[in-house]
């Protein structure tokens, strides 16, 4: 009886022979050929590993889906959210990978891009998004007894009752002023802008128009501008000039490097001297227009809106449409050079 040759009738050997480890050696390799071939393991491809598949496949998914909702059409998520002052670019990105942000009924991810027709939540509430807008720039002057807030539940006058409707986004105030202070209070329809001009590493100061019963020495001004600590703080003025007036009313002008609350009244009653009339007119570069009326607001030329960009060091798009038909533009320039923003103009 004749013994099958080697090799040639395709069976393997017994188990543990060499036949049959050189077998699976084989197919081991083959495999392994097959899987490097495989586009779908393939790292290279943009795609996750199988093994990255297996050890955090959650990570995975969130990746190959923020590549995916890059590629659509639209701006980015967080930058358009940005831009309607919901807040920083960072601190939405970090709303994402929360959870709080919602597209079209689906949780967001990063880099996620984002229409006008889409439907955008954040921590479930619909937001108005827009989407390259032309920036406007509007300068109130502000009455007194008028409430920096979008909703008042005294049922006050508010700011944004008086100024004029958007199609897309909405305004967003660079700062705020009490309710029994008027005077200059800019508003964008650029959350970045706006974030940039309030964010203290700016180093916008603030003006103020100050009318006080009594008069101050040469003493208090000097403590008022070292420092003095009111309330657990230490609040100080950048500067201090008299302005006009006479008997028991006089009007000075003072300074702040930082907006914090009632500091200016707060300041001169540490003095023994109260504020009848408190009104801002400067906010760093933007000053005051004289014919701008109380109560009344116009938009800024687009040449200083172009300016404030370069000042600040933002990059500035031209737009591809006018701004809105119902703004009043400003009958001159209210921008005046200022020295702590000419090394972003360079």
């Amino acid at each position: 009886m004749a013994k099958p040759t080697s090799g040639r009738s395709g069976r393997a050997g017994p188990p543990g022979s060499s036949r049959q480890k050189s077998a699976k050696s084989g197919a081991t390799k083959s495999s392994k050929q097959r899987s490097s071939r495989s586009p779908k393991y393939r790292s290279e491809s943009g795609s996750a590993s199988r093994s990255e598949y297996r050890s955090n496949p959650r990570q995975v998914r969130s990746r190959d889906q923020t590549e995916a909702a890059d590629l659509g059409p639209g701006e980015r998520l967080q930058k358009v959210l940005a831009q309607i002052g919901m807040g920083s670019r960072r601190e939405i990105e970090k709303w994402i990978t929360e959870g709080r942000v919602i597209v079209n009924g689906d949780r967001a991810v990063l880099g996620q891009r984002v229409k006008t027709s889409d439907k955008v939540e954040v921590d479930g509430e619909r937001v108005r998004i827009a989407v390259s807008k032309a920036v406007e720039i509007l300068i109130l002057n502000k009455a007194t007894g008028v409430v920096t807030t979008r909703r008042d539940p005294e049922g006050r006058t508010t700011v944004y009752e008086e100024l004029p409707d958007l199609k897309q986004g909405r305004w967003v105030s660079v700062g705020r002023l009490d309710v029994q202070t008027s005077g200059l209070l800019l508003f964008t329809n650029d959350g970045e802008l706006a974030n940039r001009l309030m964010h203290p590493s700016t180093g916008l100061d603030r003006e103020y128009a100050v009318r006080i019963h009594g008069i101050l020495e040469k003493d208090d001004i000097d403590i008022l501008k070292a420092g003095i600590e009111v309330d657990g703080e230490t609040l100080r003025f950048s500067d201090v000039r008299f302005y006009n007036g006479s008997g028991s009313n006089n009007w000075y002008h003072v300074v702040l490097t930082e907006g914090r609350n009632r500091e200016v009244r707060r300041l001169f009653e540490s003095r023994g001297l109260t504020v009848s009339r408190l009104k801002r007119v400067r906010y760093g570069p933007f000053v005051l227009p004289s014919w701008l009326r109380n109560g009344q607001w116009a938009s800024l030329q687009q040449k200083d809106v172009r300016n404030t960009y370069k000042m600040l060091g933002m990059s500035y798009e031209t737009p591809k449409r006018t701004p809105s038909k119902v703004s009043r533009t400003a009958k001159t320039s209210c921008l005046i050079p200022y020295p702590k923003l000419e090394k972003n103009e360079r």
